[in-house]
């Protein structure tokens, strides 16, 4: 694979996400905050479909070779920490990594602040890294990948996985379909 094919395909699936986000509506800030307040699922159906999806393109790609798996070392404490301190910057900004752009394309001001300080905040974590290094936040159980633990090829865990997401996807979808979470404002809230 050339590099210009990879970045070609890479800008291809960058503008079919931008794509789908905005026809989901799922960059609106309401509709995350929403999601956070655990009052609107959309954001979370969309996600659990890219999953869903990517497990299937992964299980195809790397099955027929043309993809080497490279899983990353799990740092549990690390990854706990910074989730609960991702998670929470995205409730306060009403925007996470993956939105912030296209908040800023569809003429959100205030998204040029989160989208600062999260370069800020990535500044401050490359500068931080020696000393986090030191601490608990650097230890973890290695490479863990699920199919070798159980023995299955990588190909038949992700397929089981994408079909447990959609059936996920069908109960969450009977339960709060998204037409009825749209409501009269974006982040769910009927009033």
């Amino acid at each position: 694979m050339t590099i210009v094919f990879a970045v070609s395909v890479g800008l291809l699936m960058g503008v079919v996400f931008g794509f789908a986000l905005e026809k989901a509506r799922v960059f609106e800030p309401g509709m995350i905050v929403g999601q956070m307040q655990m009052r609107n699922f959309i954001m979370l159906k969309v996600f659990l479909t890219a999953v869903a999806t990517g497990a299937i393109a992964l299980a195809a790609l790397h099955g027929f070779g043309y993809v080497k798996l490279q899983p990353k070392a799990a740092l549990y404490s690390a990854d706990v920490v910074g989730g609960l301190i991702l998670g929470t910057g995205i409730a306060l900004a009403g925007a996470c990594p993956g939105t912030i752009l296209a908040q800023i394309g569809a003429g959100y001001r205030d998204a040029i602040f989160a989208l600062v300080g999260g370069l800020f905040g990535a500044l401050a974590y490359s500068y931080s890294t020696p000393f986090l290094a030191k601490t608990f936040l650097a230890e973890g159980g290695g490479k863990i990948i699920l199919t070798d633990l159980i023995g299955i090829p990588y190909w038949q865990g992700a397929l089981a996985l994408a079909a447990l997401i959609v059936i996920v996807l069908v109960v969450l979808e009977r339960a709060t379909p998204w037409r009825g979470e749209l409501g009269a404002n974006v982040d769910g809230d009927r009033r």
